[in-house]
């Protein structure tokens, strides 16, 4: 494989680069694409204007459709890098195998690419926020990372009504965190200032305390009385939202949820890990309103120039075929509210995700919002039925460092309820969306 590869080297990767000739793929984990240095190198992220395609979904069945879904086709050039030559080898026997023939291959990219300050790279801002399962598994072992020595830590599995999927394995050392605990089931909005206090406290949390929260996916059943069980990834983000709504300092998710925990091999617990409560918080709860969105800022964004409210909804839900919900019985969305597609239901958040669960290339997400006029200069909030799909849109647009993001917290579920507000049904198309007051 190795003789019948070309290699390109750095000065006419520069030239490759600069004349747009074809596609630059990034073949190493997503967390070193987002900025991780997984090898000690100099500097962390991805080169400017690379794709991410780690070597790891090679594994997978439809990896071809991966491929064409980031529109990369046989008669593209293409230059892969990684960290070791034999991965990109790999990835670049994948291709040839798939009919792409204009296949080249960079190895300089840690000792040439990153030390070179006049060569691009580009990295999530905020990468540090979402960690990869070796970061954790330092801590796990005692051999704490140096940017968090000496501060108490919770690592916190999180679910929804679902200790069984804590107790059927975990993180070793972490606690389970019912999304219950955050958010009260009468509206589905973050509980009260004093409430969330008296719950943070409870799971040992304050406002120094570094938090890595994790969920587990598991395949739902939309007949369940309470389907979101089964969305326990999805329900971290949710908790980590409210955490930072709250004013915990330092919130980590786990990228790809107990997934990557698992395709890493780490160990995984099944005990009760008790919990050690906490005295004081430290701050004032809110220390971050800003973050959340009510109903009468939610009509605020809506008649300003200035801001959106981003329904990351289904298609179904948004055009009115379904509430989404088996408790929400009106159907329809909000008057100019703009489609951030989550995928294909109220459980599920297939477009903002990889095939292993892992959060999507950032600069796809901006991109596709771009297209739709959901912009950083803009006060967005981020809304679904309830708020957990719109707070992963709210923490990827958060960790893009998008300076002006919130969640509408009461969401559609909220607007519904109240004869008053109006709502649409059919393709928002001018001639054919109805009007429902």
């Amino acid at each position: 494989m190795q003789n019948k590869l070309t290699k390109i080297s750095t000065e006419k990767l520069k030239i490759f680069i600069h004349e747009k000739k074809g596609f630059v793929l990034d073949v190493r984990s997503v967390d070193a694409y987002n900025g991780w240095k997984m090898q000690n190198e100099m500097r962390g992220g991805h080169i400017k204007g690379a794709k991410s395609l780690p070597a790891k979904w090679g594994n997978y069945i439809d990896w071809i459709e991966i491929v064409r879904s980031k529109g990369i086709l046989p008669e593209h050039e293409i230059v892969l890098y990684g960290y070791e030559s034999e991965e990109t080898e790999k990835v670049a026997g994948l291709f040839t195998r798939a009919g792409y023939q204009k296949i080249k291959i960079y190895t300089h990219f840690v000792d040439e690419w990153t030390t070179d300050i006049n060569l691009q790279m580009d990295f999530l801002p905020r990468y540090k926020n979402l960690v990869h399962a070796g970061w954790i598994n330092k801590i796990v072992s005692g051999n704490t990372p140096l940017e968090i020595k000496g501060k108490k830590v919770v690592i916190c599995h999180s679910h929804y009504r679902n200790r069984e999927a804590y107790l059927s394995g975990h993180i070793p050392g972490a606690i389970d965190m019912d999304t219950l605990t955050l958010e009260a089931p009468e509206t589905w909005n973050r509980r009260s200032p004093e409430d969330l206090k008296t719950a943070l406290l409870q799971h040992g949390i304050t406002a120094d305390t570094t938090v890595i929260l994790y969920g587990k996916f598991i395949f739902p059943n939309n007949d369940d009385d309470f389907p979101g069980s089964a969305a326990g990834d999805i329900g971290a983000i949710r908790s980590a939202f409210i955490m930072l709504y709250a004013g915990v300092k330092d919130v980590r998710v786990l990228n790809g949820g107990f997934q990557s925990w698992q395709d890493a091999g780490f160990e995984i617990k099944t005990d009760d890990v008790p919990k050690t409560p906490s005295n004081e918080f430290g701050i004032t709860i809110p220390a971050k309103p800003e973050l959340a969105v009510d109903i009468s800022e939610a009509k605020e964004l809506l008649a300003s120039d200035k801001g959106e409210l981003v329904s990351v909804r289904s298609w179904p839900e948004f055009i009115g075929e379904v509430s989404g919900y088996n408790y929400i019985e009106k159907k329809g969305r909000i008057p100019g509210a703009i489609f951030g597609n989550c995928g294909s239901d109220a459980y599920h958040m297939e477009n903002y995700r990889n095939v292993d669960h892992t959060t999507r290339e950032f600069h796809e997400i901006a991109g596709i919002w771009n297209e739709a006029g959901i912009t950083p200069d803009k006060h967005l909030a981020f809304y679904c039925g309830t708020g957990w799909r719109g707070s992963e849109a709210f923490f990827n647009a958060w960790l893009m460092g998008w300076p002006r993001v919130s969640v509408f917290d009461g969401g559609w579920f909220e607007w519904s309820i109240d004869p008053k507000n109006p709502y649409e049904t059919g393709i928002p198309e001018n001639d054919k969306i109805e009007v429902l007051n």
